[in-house]
Formats: C-alpha cells, structure tokens, sequence
C-alpha cells in the first residue's frame, strides 16, 4: 500500500511545529541507528552532526558541486572539492525512501530521539562549536513540512555576528506545497531574497515507476514535483536539483530519462544543468530494507545514469556543461497578472 503522503505530512507537521514558541523538533543523533554512520561523533550537544560534502564520489558517476560551489562562490572561499557542514535534522518526513540513510524511527517524530528547540538554540550551539563548518544545512526528514525553519533562522543569523560568514543550505523532496500555503509572503520573500541561503530539491526517480518504487508514494505525486520545482523556479530562489535513478527494473530506462529531462526543460531550459544526480549507496539502517529488487536498483542506477548523460550531451554544447553549476542561470519573470 503507498504511503498516504499527504495525510503524514499534516500529522508530522502538527507533530514537528510548536508555532506560538517558535520551535521545532530536532534530531538527537546519540544512541540512534543513524550515529555509527556519522564520520565525526555527534556534536551540539548531540543535535548536530558535520557531513563531508565531496565533489567525486565514485569513479564513472557524476560530479557533485553540491552546496560546494554556491558556498564558496557566496562566501569568497578559494576553489575546493570538499566542504565540511553542519547539519541539524528535523525528526519527520512523508516519504519512506527504501535507500534514505536515516531510520525510519527518526522520521516519524521518535521522541525518544527527538527535542523541541528554537533557531536561536541552534544558532548558539553551532556559534560555540570549534572549527566551526562555513556550511549550516538544515536537513531531514523533510524539512519543508515546517517551512517556517528556514526564515527563522535567517532572522536570527541576520542578528547574529554568524551574518555573512555562513552559508544556509536546505533540502526539500518536493512533497509538499508548504512554503505557500504556510509561509506569509514577507517570508516567502525574505527566503527567497536572502543572498547566503540555497535550496536543493530532490528527484524521487526519472518516472512514475521509479518514483513510486523509491518512495512508497502515490505515483501520481511525482507528476506534482515538477509542478513545486516549477513554482520554486519562478520564485527567483536560489534552487538547484538532486535526482535519485534507482528503478525496479531496467525496462524503459532510455525513454523514460528522455521523458524526464523533456519535464526539467518544460520548466526551464537549463534546469538540467542545475540538476545533480546521486548515487544511492548502502549505508546502515539501509541494510535491513534491502531485498533483490533494491538490490538490483543499485545496478540500475548506472544505466540510467548514462542515459542521463547521453540527453545532456545532445541537448548541450560542451562549453556550457562545463559550466560552474553557479553560473548556470534559471528562472523566468512570473506572468503579470
């Protein structure tokens, strides 16, 4: 049975936001299924944990310049190809990604794992941290099921001496229309304005197949990905794009990627330069979830991956690929109404 993706994103939210206090409910990685992961211990008083961004991960896949280059190009740091992050993660989502390297428990509002803190909380424990990371990536779960995060803690980096010096950093898998629907629009601008803060949005596989082996959603939710990404475009935002390739099969790989990248260009032509595919690798709470199918997706992923490869080539000249994924430039003027 698929998940029912809207009504676990309303109880989630109501179960992650404590509105009137301005707080929110933050992962505690200690004695969780998810720390003997972690390549640093927990840190922030166990909410937080730094990640190692790398630009080449395995040999033959793609580059991920992701937050790497907007970080640096934002904060006039030298060229680099790895960035160290802190991470803080809100303890719900409404999708159960069969490959997501958070357990399952983490996403559900586990309180046993779980604390309400504000920004400001977060703010401090990262402002006391040694060696602090230049990145501060609010991650998940998903975090857009409480979009009041990311304006609250631009208000509170712009009071703080961190303004300038830090690069905010999000993820958001497109399942929900939350950003409009809760945010006022002074938020939405504020958002969307800010000029140290960058959205990642993430794919859930190249068609209706893909997307609903990955998520255990309704395929009919991969079509409304599309139709947020859109929005999020036309906001003006600083957004760029993930993509995961695993498919339950190897069937229609080649005209289903065609398919997909048509879609990224119906919203922008050069939206599938700012799109950055991932490979989905084992990590532990993944590997109770595997089965021959899964473990199959996992070989998957390269054919489709090639595919991906082959529209880019024949749709792009080679100078413009070669682009920074910086100066890649999307999004068009709203329509006057």
């Amino acid at each position: 049975m698929p998940v029912d993706s809207e009504g676990l994103a309303e109880k989630f939210r109501a179960a992650a936001l404590d509105l009137g206090n301005r707080r929110l409910l933050i992962t505690n990685f200690r004695g969780t299924g998810q720390e003997c992961d972690l390549t640093e211990p927990p840190n922030c008083g166990g909410f937080g944990r730094i990640r190692h961004f790398r630009r080449i991960n395995s040999r033959g896949w793609p580059s991920n310049p992701l937050p790497i280059d907007p970080a640096q190009v934002t904060l006039g740091l030298g060229r680099r190809d790895e960035i160290r992050a802190q991470v803080f993660q809100n303890a719900v989502c409404n999708w159960r990604c069969w490959y997501c390297f958070v357990p399952f428990n983490l996403l559900s509002g586990d309180r046993a794992h779980s604390e309400w803190l504000t920004p400001l909380e977060l703010l401090r424990l990262f402002a006391m941290e040694p060696n602090r990371p230049p990145v501060l990536d609010l991650s998940g779960g998903q975090p857009e099921l409480v979009p009041e995060w990311v304006p609250w803690m631009i208000q509170e980096l712009c009071q703080s001496d961190l303004h300038g010096k830090v690069y905010l950093w999000s993820d958001d898998n497109l399942s929900c229309d939350y950003f409009w629907r809760y945010l006022s629009q002074a938020e939405q601008e504020l958002v969307v304005t800010y000029p140290f803060y960058g959205r990642v949005a993430c794919f859930k596989g190249f068609d209706e197949e893909s997307f609903e082996f990955n998520t255990r959603a309704d395929r009919l939710c991969f079509g409304r990905q599309f139709e947020y990404m859109s929005r999020l475009v036309r906001s003006g935002m600083n957004i760029y794009a993930y993509a995961t390739f695993t498919a339950p099969s190897a069937g229609g790989i080649e005209t289903g990627m065609k398919r997909f990248v048509d879609r990224l260009q119906e919203i922008d032509e050069s939206l599938p330069l700012r799109t950055v595919p991932l490979e989905i690798q084992e990590f532990s709470p993944v590997s109770n979830r595997m089965n021959d199918a899964r473990r199959g997706a996992l070989g998957y992923q390269w054919r489709a991956v090639e595919a991906w490869q082959r529209e880019l080539d024949n749709r792009f000249p080679a100078s413009v690929r070669g682009l920074p994924i910086t100066e890649i430039r999307i999004g068009k003027p709203a329509p006057v109404l």
